[in-house]
């Protein structure tokens, strides 16, 4: 009888393979965004002074939305580095709050994502109840 051949140590295990797949989703989310981030700074309209203070209002409101879109997509810019990097060193998929490994669904769902639904379930109640104060 043969003897199966032996699987090197280099092999990926499940989890590992899925935070590959996702580290490659993160890539072209990352691409997404820069490139959506050109075309729209290129088109953001200018600091205009008009006439009429309602034309000047919603020029202004229209900036406004534009440059919150622009903060908005850096913060999760800034995300996606932030998973890159763990899952390049190996520290990817680990709860912040309890150290417990993440739920691949979850991951895959909201790869960004830094706590196990417990603990974010947690800190979103204790963010409705300081609302609630």
């Amino acid at each position: 009888m043969k003897d199966k051949p032996k699987v090197k140590d280099k092999t990926l295990s499940v989890r590992e393979q899925k935070f590959q797949e996702i580290r490659k989703k993160l890539l072209s989310q990352r691409e997404e965004l820069l490139t959506e981030a050109d075309a729209s700074l290129s088109a953001l309209p200018e600091e205009n002074v008009f006439s009429e203070m309602g034309d000047q209002a919603s020029s202004d409101t229209d900036r406004g939305f534009m440059l919150r879109l622009r903060g908005r997509e850096k913060k999760l810019l800034n995300k996606i580095e932030e998973a890159i990097e763990k899952i390049d060193s190996g520290n990817y998929g680990a709860c912040e709050v309890c150290g417990e490994d993440i739920n691949v669904k979850r991951l895959e769902a909201r790869p960004v994502t830094t706590m196990c639904i417990d603990c974010k379930t947690e800190q979103e109640e204790e963010e409705r109840l300081k609302k609630d104060i």
